[in-house]
């Protein structure tokens, strides 16, 4: 049986998160494989160095609109269309948004599409992007454009997911909005999750953790409050147009880390997990892969009992909170300084998604397919 010609498609590469995990890993399990992209910004992801990436015509625009990229959602699907990919027998998408437009131009492509969510800001976040797109000073103008735009948006995004040949979920959250708005079935196989990169250690510090971008939909402020409110240390890292809002409310209790200030690195945040006391994840996740780092690093989860938390937590790794209000929040704290959490249990829990495991599956779906 000959392999495969494999090539892997991501809707930008403009900064480190969670989707640029999953494409690297994709890259190991077929390391063969180009990698393309609309965008691609090389000084932020030194982690792809050296990787064949192959970007579409957006990347010639002059620097400060390509800063821009996710403002032009009609452009990049016909970036991705314009794409020549003939070559390839698969074509492996990681998709948040509009890399599943690319063109199948043979009938015996397949096209695989490994789907982070349904486009959110179409589906099923759209009300709440409407009411804060968190573009900061420019979320007037954002909420002029959303109605204008979106409906024809969204009935070429649905067209392109009935061209999809696979469909795989990231989790069972994910599983249900692909089946509720593109009305296709899909696998679900997990995000990798580089386990071996934490040592929790057994005697936990006073703090507890909260992570990621500092966005109106991550709910960072439901942590910060509940924080300040019981007078506990909190230690926030990241960044983002919620910043500055969240810093104003904090109490004496809650201390930031930023990239900018150079202590929000990769090795500061494992460093932090592996001694906190736990780590709060107050958002809907499509999936979560710092929850599941947090449990890698024997930190107890904190979680709203709502999308890929689902997944990830149960009654031994964590506590779950079911509305997303600070007085609920407040309440699953209380009740996990009640109780006894394991390390190594939860290390082990973390095992489920090691990234060892995605890529053996992620494979098995392409060789599936000859």
């Amino acid at each position: 049986m000959s392999i495969p010609k494999v090539a892997i498609v991501a809707d930008w590469l403009t900064n480190m998160a969670g989707a640029e995990r999953v494409v690297l890993a994709m890259h190991e399990a077929f390391p063969d494989a180009p990698i393309y992209t609309s965008v691609y910004t090389p000084e932020n992801l030194p982690e792809f160095k050296g990787l064949d990436i192959r970007t579409t015509w957006i990347q010639q625009f002059p620097k400060p609109l390509r800063r821009l990229h996710k403002w032009f959602p009609v452009l990049r699907v016909w970036a991705f269309r314009s794409l020549d990919l003939s070559e390839y027998d698969i074509i492996l998408a990681s998709t948040i948004a509009e890399s599943k437009h690319v063109r199948k131009t043979r009938p015996e492509q397949v096209l695989i599409s490994y789907c982070h969510t349904p486009v959110r800001y179409y589906y099923s976040h759209y009300d709440e992007y409407r009411r804060d797109p968190g573009f900061g000073k420019m979320n007037w103008l954002v909420r002029i454009l959303i109605p204008i735009f979106m409906p024809h948006q969204k009935k070429l995004d649905y067209q392109a997911a009935q061209k999809v040949d696979i469909f795989v979920a990231n989790s069972t959250e994910t599983q249900h909005r692909i089946k509720k708005y593109y009305n296709r079935s899909s696998t679900v196989i997990h995000p990798p999750v580089d386990v071996s990169r934490f040592e929790p250690a057994r005697e936990r510090a006073d703090y507890y953790v909260a992570l990621g971008r500092q966005v109106p939909y991550k709910r960072i402020d439901l942590a910060v409050a509940a924080a300040t409110n019981l007078g506990i240390p909190l230690h926030v890292f990241g960044s983002g147009s919620e910043h500055e809002r969240l810093v104003k409310m904090a109490g004496p209790t809650v201390k930031f880390f930023t990239h900018r200030s150079g202590d929000a690195s990769d090795n500061a945040v494992a460093k932090a997990l592996n001694h906190a006391k736990g780590y709060i994840f107050p958002s809907e996740e499509d999936f979560g892969i710092v929850a599941v780092e947090a449990l890698a690093a024997g930190s107890p989860i904190i979680a709203y009992a709502k999308g890929g938390a689902v997944d990830i937590v149960d009654n031994e790794s964590g506590v779950m909170f079911s509305e997303q209000t600070v007085e609920s929040l407040i309440g699953a704290i209380k009740k996990a300084e009640t109780r006894t959490f394991l390390p190594g249990t939860l290390r082990r829990k973390a095992k489920r998604f090691d990234k060892s495991l995605f890529i053996t599956k992620i494979r098995n779906v392409v060789y599936n397919q000859r």
